[in-house]
């Protein structure tokens, strides 16, 4: 039986000052509880109308209308889980890296997270105004890779302080993506959905890199899309 506490701590993890004081973070659907239930991840509790789970020590059996009354989704999906949110990894800065400066959209987040699993990246750097990796938008749009990909929030200006890390500009004029060889421990930085990379980071890197475009009807790429093609000629 779901008491009236855990459903206000779940409410509440839809905030992300909440998620931080608690340690806590909510994963909805059977997909996305299921990888998670295979990582290392620490889970809290998880409520479900489907006796799948009936033999985890923390399974809270609930019904449709408690169900509906928890989730973020407008079709829940069996299950909601609270996973407690892991600490922070060394980041490897000997393999290829994605940095993220002032990512707001959560669903960007997320398909960028999954991008970088299903590509080998094993470390993110958001700046720390990107949206929370932990919000409830982001962890859907993963589909479990959140559990997999290390995601370190800093002043990304930290990183040219000793000018000893490669780095790479995702930008609308640069070098053609086609042309430039990587190599296999630079950091290659994205910028905000509408204005792209600032120009207090983007003046700090001198390998500005675009992908060609065919049609100048069309104004920008969505930045999922492009790390997606970044990422694939990465790993060419």
């Amino acid at each position: 039986m779901i008491t009236k506490n855990q459903i206000k701590l779940i409410k509440s993890l839809r905030l992300k000052k909440n998620r931080k004081q608690s340690g806590f973070f909510v994963a909805e659907g059977e997909k996305i509880v299921d990888e998670l239930l295979e990582s290392d991840l620490e889970i809290v509790n998880i409520f479900s109308i489907s006796e799948k789970y009936k033999n985890l020590k923390n399974y809270i059996s609930i019904n449709s209308t408690q169900l509906n009354q928890i989730s973020n989704l407008k079709s829940p999906n069996n299950v909601l889980g609270i996973f407690k949110i892991p600490a922070n990894k060394e980041i490897d800065f000997n393999a290829n890296i994605v940095a993220l400066e002032e990512i707001n959209d959560p669903g960007n987040l997320g398909t960028i997270i999954r991008l970088c699993d299903w590509f080998g990246i094993k470390d993110i750097i958001c700046s720390e105004n990107s949206v929370d990796c932990y919000n409830p938008k982001v962890v859907q749009s993963s589909m479990g890779s959140i559990s997999r990909v290390n995601i370190t929030y800093m002043d990304l200006e930290i990183l040219f302080l000793n000018n000893i890390y490669k780095t790479v500009a995702a930008v609308l004029n640069g070098k053609s993506l086609k042309e430039y060889k990587f190599s296999k421990n630079q950091i290659i930085f994205f910028g905000n959905e509408s204005n792209g990379l600032s120009q207090k980071v983007s003046s700090k890197i001198k390998n500005k890199i675009t992908v060609e475009r065919y049609s100048y009807s069309v104004e920008s790429l969505n930045l999922a899309s492009s790390v997606a093609i970044f990422l694939h000629e990465l790993k060419k």
